[in-house]
């Protein structure tokens, strides 16, 4: 599959900039938005079309980059969805976070009109997004992820392959529970800390030279520190990926605590008004029953 013409459905704080890396690699680009084509995709040349099937009419694979479980299947299967404009060959890639046992049937659905199907979520966020090195892990059939390997290496710095179709979405899911947990703990950690009248920045610092480093304490402890929750990812997100990480856990018969504990707090996050703060927004969760906010004399 060399240069496909290429579909981008879902144009927002993720989707928008990997429509644009897209056309940097110099593929076609047909996008639908339901607020819209943004400027900045118009700017680098991503063509509106005025639905999810024109879109797959103009394009050999088409991408999605949607909020939920029930978005992707309106987008796909709804009026006017993608499936009304597939044809034999197209390839449909998911790159939105939803529950991985949605994706056989989703895939099965467009396996009837000879399309192909990938459910390939990604991390890294709206920095990620931006530069063009996301993590993309895959499930589907690989001979399907080699042929859009290249697309996908527009968009992503790492491309993993994991196994049959909803297993790129259960990593992904593996992938937030982590996230939620490391979040939650550098909350804790450098509310703790400044509470008991320590330097957060210089505590921060120091972690980081040791085995408590990690990204996400670089990047989100820096955020928490300096109070910027501008949305990178919505604690709505997360609280939605989390909830679907419960309820696959729950139909295997298996606790994840910890997964369980850090929903809560997003949720105190949202008591809070804070379903649009980013999701190192977490902090002022713990701060709240900490009665004392990182940085606070």
């Amino acid at each position: 599959m060399t240069t496909p013409r290429t579909g981008f459905i879902g144009l927002g704080i993720m989707g928008g900039p990997m429509a644009c890396n897209l056309r940097k690699a110099g593929y076609t680009v047909t996008g639908y938005s339901r607020s819209g084509v943004p400027a900045a995709c118009r700017e680098a040349g991503v063509v509106a079309a005025e639905s999810p099937a024109a879109v797959a009419a103009a394009s050999e694979v088409v991408i999605l980059m949607v909020p939920d479980t029930p978005d992707v299947d309106k987008v796909l299967f709804g009026a006017n969805g993608v499936i009304e404009g597939v044809r034999p060959g197209t390839v449909v890639v998911n790159m939105s976070s939803i529950s991985p046992s949605a994706e056989p049937a989703n895939a099965a659905r467009l396996a009837e009109k000879g399309a192909e199907y990938l459910d390939a979520p990604v991390s890294g966020g709206d920095v990620g997004a931006i530069a063009g090195t996301l993590s993309i892990m895959a499930g589907g059939k690989p001979e399907v992820f080699d042929a859009v390997r290249p697309v996908l290496a527009s968009m992503g710095k790492t491309l993993s392959h994991i196994g049959p179709h909803g297993t790129g979405q259960t990593c992904k899911l593996a992938n937030n529970m982590v996230g939620a947990m490391t979040l939650m703990a550098v909350a804790e950690a450098l509310t703790f800390a400044s509470k008991a009248g320590a330097d957060p920045v210089r505590v921060r610092e120091a972690l980081l030279g040791g085995f408590a480093q990690s990204r996400i304490l670089d990047i989100h402890g820096n955020r928490m520190i300096e109070r910027d929750f501008a949305p990178g990812f919505k604690i709505e997100l997360m609280q939605k990926d989390l909830n679907n990480a419960l309820q696959n856990a729950r139909a295997m018969g298996m606790a994840i605590p910890g997964t369980a504990t850090a929903q809560q707090l997003f949720s105190v996050a949202v008591g809070l008004g804070g379903g649009q703060w980013d999701h190192a927004g977490i902090a002022r969760a713990v701060e709240a029953m900490a009665s004392h906010a990182i940085g606070e004399a």
